[in-house]
């Protein structure tokens, strides 16, 4: 689920950084570029895990920017394919189940990655298994098991203001988002097993 991921980048440390210890303000510098966003084919970055090597800090001339070069490692949300992880619905409709984890949410079950024999209730606003005779339900705020199917990766490139609508923003997509089943014995609500 959580991957190491080496990068190599250049950190600005800002004169009201200068007071801490050079690894911490480094660290800070790069928890603030880095931490919950999203590195393309790489995941959903966490937080920084080790500082490797960093170079002697360069000062900018007339800014007091303090610029150094560091190589180090960050801690990065990205399941396998195939991994079992557990989470909670934390809404459903026609098009499947949206699971969230503490600190992720663009996690889908669409209808044909459940068992045989589930379907959308309209009114209840939830899905449920029929089997044997007997229905189960996936409750929102259930604790489920899933099994990671598929990634989706979204890169957006910057658009102007003036080409900007409000159709183009309904449209957008999360950066990263994950395909899940719950089609074999042992996944879905925790509480049926």
């Amino acid at each position: 689920m959580f991957i190491l991921t080496t990068i190599a980048d250049l950190v600005q440390i800002s004169p009201e950084d200068i007071e801490k210890p050079s690894g911490e303000s480094i660290e800070d510098n790069i928890n603030a570029k880095y931490a919950n966003k999203v590195i393309q084919k790489i995941g959903l970055c966490i937080c920084v895990y080790d500082i490797l090597r960093a170079s002697d800090g360069l000062i900018g001339h007339g800014t007091g920017i303090v610029n150094v070069n560091v190589e180090f490692r960050l801690i990065v949300f990205r399941p396998f394919k195939g991994e079992i992880i557990i989470g909670q619905i934390s809404s459903a409709s026609e098009f499947g189940m949206k699971i969230r984890l503490d600190f992720f949410d663009d996690i889908l079950v669409p209808p044909n990655l459940m068992f045989p024999g589930s379907f959308f209730n309209v009114q209840e606003q939830v899905w449920t298994w029929v089997n044997d005779g007997d229905e189960y339900f996936y409750d929102k705020l259930d604790w489920v098991r899933i099994r990671v199917e598929e990634e989706h990766w979204h890169d957006f490139t910057p658009v102007a203001p003036s080409e900007r609508n409000n159709a183009s923003i309904a449209e957008r997509k999360s950066p990263y988002s994950i395909i899940a089943s719950m089609i074999q014995a042992g996944l879905g609500p925790v509480q049926w097993w």
